[in-house]
Order: C-alpha cells, then structure tokens, then sequence
C-alpha cells in the first residue's frame, strides 16, 4: 500500500472519526449553558471544524495527485505521533 492511501486510509479510518466525536461533546458541553467552560469549549470546536476541513483538502489533494509519497510519509508520521501523545493523556 502507497503511503498515499495509508494516509487517506488513516485520515478517514481513524482522525475525522476522532475529531468529530470530539466536537459531539463539545456541543454537549455548549448545550449546558451553566457549564463555565462554554468559551473554551466554543474556542476548542472552531479549531477542530479548522482542522477537518484541512484534513479532507487534504484527501481531495491526494485524489488529485497533488501530494507526493514523501509529504504523505511526513502526515502520516506527525498524525501518529500526535495520536499517541493523545493516548497519554
């Protein structure tokens, strides 16, 4: 399997599932407006949208070819490592 489809396989499979579950609880959190953590949790939810909308530019750009092998060994690398820092918390 090309690192390209180890990376799409791993964004679809495993990080949007990741950060949409996320934003889930996040809206749960917004939903109890006598939560005081409402800002951040608003603040945490933008960031997350930001980041799953990349990530599937990012899979339009390797349906398109526009990502080479090398630049998908780096993502899969930095979302694996960002994966087990998360596991550690």
């Amino acid at each position: 399997m090309s690192y390209s489809q180890q990376l799409e396989e791993l964004i679809k499979e495993s990080v949007i599932p990741d950060i949409e579950e996320r934003m889930d609880e996040l809206y749960t959190v917004i939903a109890d407006k006598k939560n005081r953590s409402i800002d951040e949790a608003k603040e945490e939810l933008e960031e997350l949208i930001e980041f799953r909308d990349d990530l599937k530019d990012v899979l339009v750009d390797i349906e398109c070819g526009e990502i080479d092998e090398d630049e998908c060994k780096e993502m899969i690398a930095d979302i694996l490592e960002a994966q087990k820092g998360d596991e550690e918390e």
